[in-house]
């Protein structure tokens, strides 16, 4: 087997500058068939899809293969692949796929896609997506472009009120919402490689906001939790809603339902319907806040308590217990996992 050549992509600005220490640079790395021999292209390029742990199924045959492929792995475990080829098929499952949900957007060439049950031509600007474990098929039917982007179950499911319901599915990229989230993912395939570790963080939160926000304007049962669509799109903005005020210790059912003009009952019949309750979910968002913040090297200023206050704990003994009953680890472990002991704050009892 020939080892796909990689290398470092150390441009400025992308792995660890001399001036903005970062613990943990970005994981980059590259492929290309520029420099292998016809014979070797091939081989080389399905172990290049087997690292990406992507299916590959058949190649074209018509012309001289090549490809190339440029990888970031961010801190939080997100993958941002930009890719380029010649024809060809990508399909079925992968049984080593880790969980995660993928997403692709068509930046260049024709292609069509396959969901289980129905074959539907891709245009442009498309956006298709799926979690690992589900068959389905991508055929390139001319040379491409794409971004492939792979998030972990556990930096998504959190915003899904019905995570086991999500399937493979579509949006459209010239219209709506999806025109918008299209936008986003071509312009970080066209700046991809230039992206520093701090420019890439508030990417992880976009692609999760933005794929929530899709699939709850389609009325997706992964997101609406199985609700009718008037129900869904009614929990959708009270979850927004309340996005915008976990900060808020004071943060509580009145305060939301009288934001949203609705009785406290109707509220949490509401929650209720999506097999959540109020509470519940609220604490579950300030934990991901703060779990995002003490793996941020921009807060990393700021100590554990101080980032728990932040976002709406009133105690930090109390946010300690409860961060590590949901990650398996103590605030101050996970900080020190992420960010190192030299830029972690002075950090306090919260650990």
């Amino acid at each position: 087997m020939v080892h796909p050549k990689e290398f470092a992509l150390d441009r400025p600005g992308f792995l660890a500058q001399a001036d903005k220490p970062s613990p943990r640079p970005i994981r980059a790395w590259g492929f290309t068939t520029d420099s292998l021999a016809a014979e070797q292209r091939r081989a080389a390029w399905e172990e290049v899809m087997g690292r990406l742990r992507l299916p590959l199924g058949r190649l074209a045959e018509a012309e001289p293969f090549r490809g190339s492929v440029s990888c970031l792995g961010s801190p939080l475990g997100m993958d941002f692949a930009l890719m380029s080829a010649t024809p060809q098929e990508i399909s079925g499952r992968n049984p080593a796929q880790p969980a995660a949900v993928w997403i692709v957007v068509l930046l260049e060439g024709e292609a069509s896609f396959w969901d289980g049950e129905t074959t539907t031509a891709l245009k442009t600007g498309d956006i298709i997506y799926g979690p690992t474990g589900i068959n389905a098929a991508l055929k390139l039917t001319t040379a491409f472009r794409l971004l492939y982007i792979s998030a972990p179950r556990v930096a998504l499911d959190h915003r899904l009120l019905a995570p086991l319901s999500l399937k493979v599915g579509r949006f459209a990229g010239d219209r709506g919402l999806g025109h918008v989230f299209s936008g986003l993912l071509r312009a970080t395939g066209e700046t991809l490689q230039d992206l520093t570790s701090e420019q890439l963080r508030p990417m992880e939160l976009a692609v999760t906001e933005f794929l929530v926000a899709n699939l709850a304007a389609e009325h997706s049962p992964a997101a609406v939790g199985g609700a009718g669509a008037a129900r869904a799109a009614h929990l959708h903005r009270v979850c927004q809603t309340i996005e915008t005020l976990l900060s808020d210790p004071e943060l509580d059912l009145e305060r939301v339902a009288a934001e949203d003009s609705i009785s406290t009952r109707s509220l949490q019949k509401l929650f209720a319907s999506a097999g959540q309750s109020f509470s519940t979910y609220v604490r579950g968002r300030r934990l991901e806040r703060c779990r995002l913040d003490l793996s941020s090297p921009i807060c990393a200023t700021l100590s554990i308590s101080e980032i728990c206050f932040r976002w709406g704990f009133n105690g930090s003994a109390h946010f300690s217990r409860a961060f590590k009953e949901r990650y398996g680890v103590s605030p101050r472990e996970y900080r020190k996992s992420h960010l190192g002991e030299d830029l972690a704050a002075d950090d306090d009892q919260a650990a």
